[in-house]
């Protein structure tokens, strides 16, 4: 099921981000997420108007979605970028593929004309994903991200939502 994150989704939020943050390349972030942080991002999020979705089995998060505007100023207003992090249990299973979608939708509704993923080069299925979802390769960004003592690209890749 896919529905609207709340202050009792932290712990599993926490769970999915912090293995993403220091297993793997998916964000070039090194620093862990703490509760701290997850309560002032949702508010943030709610004050945007942007959401914040969980997609869970029973009680447990298996992943989220979240999206902001591309770059500040009112020009960019129409423009956003999502997030999207699974667990590794969740992945291949539909539910990155619902929780995009319902980003997008919800994007869509608040007035955006297209959305951009910021995609590790370092992390080939997620490019993969977002190519099967519609989304285009616009730009490499060569040797932009730093982890594990390695440099990396990111691949932007944009779909327009209206």
């Amino acid at each position: 099921m896919i529905r609207a994150a709340g202050e009792q989704d932290i712990p599993g939020i926490l769970a999915v981000w912090n293995a993403v943050i220091r297993d793997t390349v998916i964000t070039f972030n090194p620093v862990e997420k703490s509760a701290d942080d997850l309560v002032q991002f949702l508010a943030d999020k709610a004050i945007a108007g942007h959401a914040v979705l969980v997609a869970v089995a029973g009680d447990a998060v298996l992943g989220f979605a979240t999206y902001g505007q591309f770059r500040g100023g009112v020009g960019y207003q129409h423009t956003v970028e999502h997030s999207i992090m699974l667990a590794p249990a969740a992945r291949g299973r539909g539910m990155g593929r619902g929780l995009l979608t319902a980003i997008e939708d919800h994007a869509r509704a608040g007035g955006a004309h297209s959305i951009f993923a910021g995609v590790s080069a370092g992390n080939p299925p997620g490019v993969a994903f977002h190519a099967a979802l519609g989304y285009v390769q616009v730009a490499v960004l060569p040797q932009v991200g730093r982890k594990f003592g390695k440099w990396w690209d990111l691949v932007l890749m944009q779909k327009f939502l209206s």
